[in-house]
């Protein structure tokens, strides 16, 4: 599956797609047993599906924080995934210069929001000529996302996806503005995603470790799909409460059918 193949299916695509997986790579077993649930449940739902995982995770608040198990091994799960299953799968990149080696593993690199005005990794991510997934900063209006796109673009790079994560409130908490998915999409021309789970973070607790409030990913989702968001990203675990990343706010594997079912019939009453 070439990038351009990818990026086409989703556009085109009648269903919402999904971008759905654990959020950082913490072993095969759980990748895998994630990823063979999800192959098979957006398979049966007809939901295009883009595999999630962070090889590493760079921006934690603490420095005992659990950050990877070591990049190459982390990246080649990935790849078993894509090659096991034949779905496209993302992944996170934090500087420069790992452009261009997470690309090798990967059908998608992603942004994470904190960086999204970096330059030279908006650049070096373009020139590798995978898709790009954007997240909007907590701290931008969904109208300055459109620089972002803009130096993807003027890099030789088109195949683009602006993903919204939420907008700071106060010192800990996010709330999301519904009005800037419609509005990042007609000014950008690409496919714009809701990040439901990590919208739902509490950051900056007293104990360093982010908190959430996964009963509200229902809520989340449901008014995306509402105003029209082309995708969903919903970072999941098959125990949450396990996980060694933001356990506090993915939602657990075997919610995610019930969900997508809510999901799909809200999609379909708009259209």
């Amino acid at each position: 599956m070439t990038d351009i193949t990818l990026i086409t299916k989703l556009r085109e695509a009648r269903q919402f797609f999904l971008m759905s997986g654990p959020c950082a790579i913490e072993g095969r077993d759980v990748v895998m047993k994630t990823a063979e649930t999800l192959v098979a449940l957006c398979d049966r739902l007809s939901i295009p599906l883009i595999f999630k995982g962070s090889y590493r995770k760079a921006n934690r608040s603490r420095l005992d924080s659990f950050t990877g198990i070591g990049d190459e091994k982390a990246l080649k799960i990935l790849a078993e995934v894509r090659r096991e299953f034949g779905v496209p799968v993302v992944t996170d990149i934090h500087e420069a210069h790992e452009a261009s080696m997470a690309a090798e593993f990967v059908d998608v690199l992603q942004i994470p929001a904190f960086l999204c005005r970096q330059t030279d990794l908006l650049v070096a991510a373009a020139k590798t000529n995978k898709v790009v997934n954007v997240k909007k900063g907590q701290f931008l209006a969904p109208s300055s996302m459109k620089f972002a796109a803009d130096k993807l673009r003027s890099s030789g790079n088109d195949q683009i996806i602006l993903t919204d994560r939420g907008t700071s409130f106060g010192y800990g908490d996010l709330i999301v503005d519904y009005r800037g998915i419609p509005l990042m999409q007609e000014e950008n021309d690409c496919p714009v995603v809701m990040d439901v789970t990590h919208s739902l973070q509490q950051p900056n607790t007293s104990s360093g470790v982010t908190g959430g409030v996964p009963e509200r990913i229902d809520t989340i989702a449901s008014a995306a799909i509402a105003v029209g968001a082309d995708g969903l990203f919903i970072e999941t675990h098959p125990e949450p409460l396990e996980a060694l990343s933001d356990g506090a706010n993915m939602l657990r594997l075997d919610a995610m059918e019930p969900l997508l079912k809510k999901m799909i019939r809200i999609r379909e009453a708009i259209l």
